[in-house]
């Protein structure tokens, strides 16, 4: 069983993954957008998501998110330690027996 904290940090590595994943990807892999036609719709998919890195960005914006709502988090159990265990406790586990 993931404990609550544990799926901030799987969350959180997965995202980190894929956008490490998708930056080698698009460092190594040239695409000639000289050649593209707009009538096809791999180019106009490559033009708009591969082209512009717009994807990448999502990734990384996520993974940012996530360090902040981990930071938010524990700076709540440490800092208010009884309405954390009162109020996000509960809420933790539920979101952990969803994933599990």
């Amino acid at each position: 069983m993931i404990q609550k904290i544990n799926v901030l940090i799987v969350n959180q590595s997965v995202i980190d993954f894929c956008a490490a994943l998708l930056a080698i990807l698009m460092a190594v892999v040239e695409v000639d957008g000289n050649h593209m036609s707009p009538s096809s719709n791999w180019d106009q998919f490559v033009c708009h998501y591969w082209l512009s890195r717009i994807s990448l960005w999502i990734f990384l914006l996520t993974s940012t998110y996530g360090i902040v709502l981990i930071t938010l988090e524990r700076y709540a159990a440490v800092i208010y330690p009884i309405w954390y265990k009162v109020r996000i406790n509960p809420l933790m586990h539920k979101v952990a027996k969803m994933v599990t």
